[in-house]
């Protein structure tokens, strides 16, 4: 059966019963898994990740935004993370016996769908897009929710679909389609939020970094350490261990340690494996020694 994962971010991290509440919706969609939810404070943001087939996916994201258009006031709204939706990007993957065209139609037909449902605008990223300035979503998401009104003003911002100014409330929001990402954040052993964003621009592709890195330095004021915040966007060319090497590298030049690094939502299980190859210096390691993907092959 072919299988898509959808990963929707909202914009609310810190009112759990209302990240409860989007999250039942979808679980009551025919044909479609919550596989996990992970919100964090700091950020004011939520991770989605659903499984399931074409139709039920389209299903679930009307729900999605239903609820979430009801719940989330972007006028009331701060956190650490860019943002300018109330759902604020919700990207279509291919994972098993579906291509890459087949999610960007999906994404495109509930676009579509959204923007007539909710008169939200709309903009179509990665795989989806229509033009290639809106390929990478910081571009989109630039000037962010607050800036969102003049943006839109300019021609060449004008939405893919729906209206040609913001939602009050809900801003606008992304939908594409792209391959698996990894949301990896490290955190840094200091205060110093200079020292997180000089390793930021120093890693992301847009100042001259990894190709398949996207990277800001942030403030984690309730813990008194700073973050650098990243997306792994594709981890066979830039895998998390370089990175990870990488960030220790710098961080050394500034005095200051790595404390701790975390992944938020999935992961894929070769981009661990590739760790653990890298740092216990493995030799002529296969994937398939991994008991788990022998125990489903056999299956």
């Amino acid at each position: 059966m072919p299988v898509i994962e959808c990963v929707p971010n909202i914009s609310e991290g810190r009112r759990l019963d209302v990240v409860a509440r989007i999250a039942d919706a979808l679980r009551t969609t025919a044909g479609v898994q919550v596989l996990d939810v992970q919100s964090d404070a700091t950020h004011n943001r939520s991770v989605l990740t659903l499984a399931g087939d074409r139709g039920a996916l389209k299903d679930a994201i009307v729900r999605l935004y239903d609820e979430s258009l009801r719940a989330i006031d972007l006028r009331t709204h701060h956190g650490e993370h860019p943002r300018l939706g109330a759902v604020d990007v919700c990207p279509f993957i291919p994972i098993e016996s579906v291509s890459m065209e087949a999610c960007v139609e999906l994404a495109r037909e509930s676009g579509a769908e959204v923007a007539r449902r909710f008169g939200l605008p709309v903009y179509l990223y990665e795989e989806a897009a229509t033009v290639p300035a809106r390929r990478n979503l910081e571009d989109i998401r630039r000037g962010e929710f607050e800036g969102l009104a003049a943006k839109m003003q300019r021609p060449e911002w004008a939405p893919d679909f729906g209206p040609a100014a913001p939602h009050p409330s809900a801003g606008a929001t992304v939908m594409g389609a792209r391959m698996p990402l990894i949301a990896y954040n490290i955190n840094l052993a200091t205060d110093r939020l200079d020292v997180a964003k000089k390793i930021a621009a120093a890693i992301r592709m847009s100042s001259g970094g990894f190709r398949f890195v996207k990277a800001m330095g942030i403030p984690l004021e309730d813990r008194g350490i700073v973050q650098v915040s990243m997306n792994l966007t594709n981890f066979e060319k830039t895998p998390i261990f370089r990175v990870f090497e990488t960030v220790k590298r710098e961080a050394a030049r500034y005095g200051v340690t790595v404390l701790e690094s975390e992944i938020v939502g999935l992961v894929p299980a070769a981009a661990l494996t590739q760790a653990a190859e890298y740092y216990l210096q493995l030799e002529g390691f296969k994937h398939d020694q991994v008991l788990e993907t022998r125990l489903r092959a056999a299956e």
